[in-house]
């Protein structure tokens, strides 16, 4: 009698049960792997909140109480120092002078980092006039705040050479305090703040026209377009995403700017150039007002962060 009972077929070498010392030798060193990463920028990562999210969360409990680090045991107070700020006639001063700084300096280096940009990249330009250019318009980024600071303070002194070559072109009838005087100061520090900064946009800007296949402007010439059609129609579409990403940068650069406002008019005359930044600088070290001043930091956090999210969010649809 034959057995019906049929050999075992051979099992395949993925069906063979695993050995547990390799087992957990390959849990391990998965482990390491999926661990590794996380090792290599966990310096930074703590670095960053020991730097930023600390003092941001002390900040804003700070907001929260009776003038803190002036009184020893400071009360729960909500949001009093909230109503104090937006209610003082100083902040809306400042939150004014922050918004035409702010959008009368971006909207000024959109334009001459354009122009600029485009004489640059311009064929009628011959390689060493372009060299010379390109020195002399990326210079104004060369210098650090304090320097530009002190360099236009010395050419806008009321015997500097700014008023020296107006005189002498007949331009203005007497010597001009464009840092002290209420109706100059806060056009000066835009103006300065205007030629610190389009260089930022003009080299962008030139990268982004270097990279526009030239195959646009051929075939926009084979359809009877002029120059100032190409520009419209192929320019400024390819260019429109670089743009719109250094003005968003810009705009919160720009609407925290402390230094140059300090070290050019300290907010002054008459609080004419007062900003926000320097509003609540001046609120902690010379009024001592440490709570305001924290709520004050808030409302500026809060602002930046809406104008950070519409950043983030145009970098999202462009990926």
């Amino acid at each position: 009698m034959k057995s019906t009972l049929k050999d075992p077929e051979p099992l395949l070498e993925s069906q063979w049960p695993a050995d547990p010392v390799k087992a957990r030798k390959g849990g391990w060193g998965g482990l390491k792997r999926r661990l590794a990463p996380y090792g290599f920028v966990s310096p930074t990562v703590i670095l960053m909140f020991v730097l930023m999210l600390v003092p941001i969360v002390m900040v804003i409990g700070y907001s929260f109480m009776d003038n803190v680090i002036m009184n020893k045991n400071p009360k729960f107070v909500g949001f009093d120092n909230y109503v104090e700020i937006l209610t003082d006639s100083l902040f809306h001063t400042a939150l004014a002078n922050t918004l035409v700084f702010t959008f009368a300096s971006v909207a000024a280096h959109i334009v001459l980092g354009l122009l600029f940009a485009m004489l640059l990249n311009s064929p009628l330009l011959g390689t060493r006039f372009k060299a010379l250019f390109r020195a002399v318009y990326v210079l104004p980024w060369l210098f650090t705040v304090a320097i530009i600071a002190v360099l236009w303070r010395l050419l806008l002194d009321p015997n500097g050479v700014i008023n020296f070559l107006l005189l002498n072109a007949g331009i203005i009838d007497s010597k001009v305090e464009w840092l002290s005087s209420p109706g100059t100061a806060l056009f000066a520090v835009t103006f300065i703040n205007i030629w610190a900064g389009y260089p930022f946009y003009m080299v962008s800007i030139l990268a982004g026209l270097q990279g526009i296949p030239r195959d646009l402007y051929e075939a926009a010439t084979v359809d009877g377009a002029n120059g100032l059609q190409k520009f419209f129609h192929v320019t400024l579409p390819q260019l429109k995403p670089i743009i719109i990403s250094m003005a968003m940068l810009d705009l919160i650069w720009t609407s925290q700017q402390f230094a140059l406002i300090w070290m050019t008019t300290g907010g002054g005359p008459i609080n004419v150039t007062e900003m926000l930044s320097t509003y609540t600088y001046k609120l902690a070290f010379s009024r001592y007002e440490f709570s305001l001043a924290s709520a004050a930091a808030v409302v500026i956090l809060l602002l930046s962060m809406i104008l950070a999210f519409f950043y983030i969010r145009h970098q999202k649809a462009r990926d």
